[in-house]
């Protein structure tokens, strides 16, 4: 039976925020204006085959305000609903370690030394992690904690292949142990339900990245969004997408691989509800939420019970 420290049965990021901050801490998606050598034509020029044309920014500031504007808007916008005081500052859209250094330390540095600011999380590609750019985040991980962000999705080739990630497991490897070298915080993200994959594919993913010194992961349910290559391809293969009890059952098996000193940042995800296409019970988020809980419960109950035969 898995230990859990909270009523969630799982080391969650929103525990881990309290333990470590005191108090909720809420993120800011923002947008440095960057692109992706998925579009830009260094590898390809269409991006990744679920990417939207936000680049999975679809929720981040305007790129034409100033990163402390676009700061000042986010504690606007998230102050309406809860009276938060503590922020993270997430650049999301794009690839966010693809720019010269120069400009990557005026921006980060802007965003950490933000007095409401706790954290500096930056979401990228593994082969865009070169030696200077490393060194610049170690320097700001002096400052406050940094945390990149991996976009890996996948272990197997031939589905990294069909979304066009456009690098290998190795260098997904090789970039974790360089961000811990530095004693960066690495998060992993996998897409759960890419077209192909079978579900002992999927936990395999899991239990690769469980073995490697990461810090936290994000488990995300695959969005077949509107204007992408791979809305076009589930047009006209009409390729099965999870359904709520499929994907919930697979998350709890994910969970019980994972090592429970790794943060859980995610367990599914919004799409923009305007461009979502599949799967349609994806926008009823909370929903989703209460019957993993309630899964979990339940099998925390009947392993206690085993437990005690």
């Amino acid at each position: 039976m898995r230990k859990y420290w909270n009523e969630k049965r799982y080391y969650s990021l929103d525990y881990y925020l309290k333990e470590t901050f005191g108090e909720k801490v809420y993120r800011i998606a923002l947008n440095g204006g960057m692109t992706c050598p998925n579009r830009d034509g260094t590898l390809d020029t269409r991006g990744c085959i679920f990417c939207s044309a936000g680049g999975s920014g679809d929720f981040a500031s305007s790129v034409d305000l100033s990163v402390t504007k676009q700061i000042e808007e986010g504690k606007k916008l998230l102050q309406k609903k809860t009276d938060c005081r503590l922020f993270i500052a997430y650049f999301q859209a794009y690839t966010n370690t693809y720019a010269p250094v120069s400009y990557l330390r005026k921006i980060f540095s802007e965003a950490i030394c933000h007095p409401d600011i706790v954290a500096l999380s930056i979401a990228t590609r593994p082969d865009c992690l070169d030696s200077e750019i490393l060194t610049l985040l170690s320097e700001l991980n002096q400052i406050k904690p940094v945390w990149v962000e991996l976009g890996l999705q996948t272990i197997h080739p031939q589905t990294a292949a069909f979304i066009r990630r456009g690098f290998d497991y190795d260098c997904y490897e090789k970039a974790v142990f360089s961000l811990k070298a530095q004693s960066i915080s690495v998060i992993t993200h996998l897409i759960l339900g890419l077209p192909l994959e079978t579900h002992e594919q999927m936990l395999s993913s899991v239990k690769k990245i469980s073995t490697l010194p990461i810090d936290g992961v994000k488990l995300q349910l695959l969005h077949v969004l509107e204007n992408t290559d791979l809305a076009d391809y589930y047009k006209k293969e009409g390729f099965s997408v999870l359904s709520q009890e499929e994907y919930v059952e697979l998350i709890i098996d994910c969970l019980e691989y994972l090592p429970q000193n790794v943060v859980i940042h995610r367990l599914t995800g919004d799409g923009p509800r305007k461009l979502l296409l599949a799967p349609e019970w994806s926008i009823h988020k909370k929903r989703v939420l209460n019957q993993i809980q309630r899964r979990l419960k339940e099998r925390d109950t009947y392993q206690g019970r085993l437990s005690e035969l």
